[in-house]
């Protein structure tokens, strides 16, 4: 008699901790249960990946969602939209809402309403603060928690830790790995006349190289003296590179596809408010450095750093208009673009975008595309030639830093602990996200 599968997934070029090579994939009860050939095998669904890359699910670890407080450019519901559409199964938002989340309540107040609302699966950030330094412990172990993030440098919120004390403060307390944006807020005060009215170009003078450089110096020092693990969030420098190499036993690292496609000055020249983001976009000699810390394999994981802001608001002349920009949408194509052109291989791909989330933040049953994990995949066409367009991202703002791209490779499904929720660019299996699980909180 043969084996039964509630969904198998025929035919596909699966790429995991193995390698590459054709197989099929057999799900049951939302995981998977077989890697191999099932041709005899029957199934509920049958899902035909020929011609098709089955990737594990794609986990982007840095995203604004903008709920609560900021509804008007993003929600739950709409940014997980995006997330689905771009291949993407699961997310860690970020805490810089309105209220942040910083206290259990907040924290509880995000997963209600991700409940049968949010697309994708999701884990939040609680933000650390000079306030409630001392029950992070505590927080950093409530259910849906993915870590702890502290705002080393002012950016879009009012969450802000600037001190070495207050640093210390945090990772005093916290035991899991604690994301950091790191930019010395003194040095960025300093420097904020240097913005030029109108002229995005400036951005990147105001918010230098030498601010991330020495944040990252004091931050790795901290946490050397502690024993503590952090995560460099949005990597934006050489020189951070090449420090961050040689500490990797306390640092990992993040990397954006923005900071590794798009190149100042052409990008503020040609996209004005479109381009800022914090960090900012950098000069070919800063973006050369992530490609080449990226293949020396210093960078960890990618995360879209999705952070949307109203095209009116974007409008507004420099320094008046906002940082960030959408991604999570376009995260897959454009780094699969890269993967076309040679710049990056497919299985360092899959390792930045979802061994990496696995490793780095002990994901319980995600992140690998192994028998007992969770029964998530990206499937994508590698040869799937289409170009980026602002009219079809599902994000409220309506707009993407990568109009007009070209991308070749193209998310054609998305299917999250075995249930196909986006097939060919439709999202046809809405509000089936849960809250992702730990190892390290299995206990709560």
């Amino acid at each position: 008699m043969s084996e039964t599968y509630d969904l198998i997934i025929r035919g596909g070029e699966v790429v995991n901790h193995a390698g590459r090579g054709l197989s099929d994939v057999g799900v049951r009860g939302g995981k998977i249960v077989a890697i191999g050939d099932l041709s005899p095998a029957s199934a509920g669904e049958v899902f035909d990946a020929k011609g098709l890359a089955v990737l594990p699910g794609v986990i982007d670890t840095q995203v604004h969602f903008r709920e609560p407080g900021l509804e008007w450019k993003e929600d739950l519901e709409s940014g997980s939209r995006a997330a689905v559409l771009g291949g993407v199964v699961a997310v860690f938002e970020m805490p810089n809402t309105e209220p942040t989340t910083t206290d259990p309540d907040s924290l509880a107040d995000k997963l209600a309403r991700a409940r049968h609302r949010m697309h994708c699966d999701h884990a939040f950030y609680v933000g650390g603060t000079h306030e409630n330094a001392v029950f992070l412990g505590e927080l950093e172990r409530l259910p849906g928690c993915c870590g702890i993030k502290v705002f080393m440098g002012a950016s879009t919120g009012s969450l802000l830790v600037q001190d070495d004390a207050g640093i210390e403060q945090v990772l005093r307390h916290v035991n899991r790995r604690a994301a950091f944006h790191s930019e010395d807020e003194y040095r960025l005060a300093e420097r904020r006349p240097l913005a030029r009215t109108g002229d995005w170009t400036s951005h990147e003078e105001v918010r230098d190289a030498a601010s991330a450089l020495e944040s990252t110096h004091r931050l790795v020092r901290i946490a050397k003296a502690l024993g503590k693990r952090i995560h460099v969030l949005h990597v934006t420098t050489k020189e951070e590179m090449v420090f961050l190499a040689a500490n990797k036993d306390v640092a990992s690292v993040e990397v954006t596809p923005q900071h590794l496609t798009l190149t100042a000055p052409e990008a503020y020249e040609r996209l004005k408010g479109y381009a800022q983001m914090n960090p900012p976009i950098r000069n070919k000699h800063h973006q050369d450095g992530l490609w080449d810390a990226l293949a020396a394999g210093v960078a960890d994981v990618l995360g879209s750093d999705h952070a949307p802001h109203t095209k009116e608001e974007k409008a507004r002349p420099y320094p008046a208009s906002p940082s960030g920009m959408p991604g999570v949408q376009t995260l897959v194509p454009v780094m699969l673009t890269h993967v076309a052109n040679g710049r990056l291989s497919l299985e360092r791909f899959v390792d930045l975008t979802s061994h990496g989330a696995n490793r780095l933040f002990g994901m319980a049953d995600k992140g690998r595309l192994a028998v007992g994990n969770d029964a998530d995949f990206t499937i994508v066409d590698l040869k799937a030639k289409r170009v980026i367009k602002h009219e079809d991202m599902a994000s409220r703002v309506g707009w993407t830093p990568f109009d007009g791209f070209e991308a070749t490779g193209w998310p054609m499904a998305t299917i999250i602990r075995g249930r196909v929720v986006m097939r060919d660019d439709e999202v046809i299996a809405p509000s089936l996200g849960e809250p992702v699980r730990f190892s390290e909180t299995l206990g709560g």
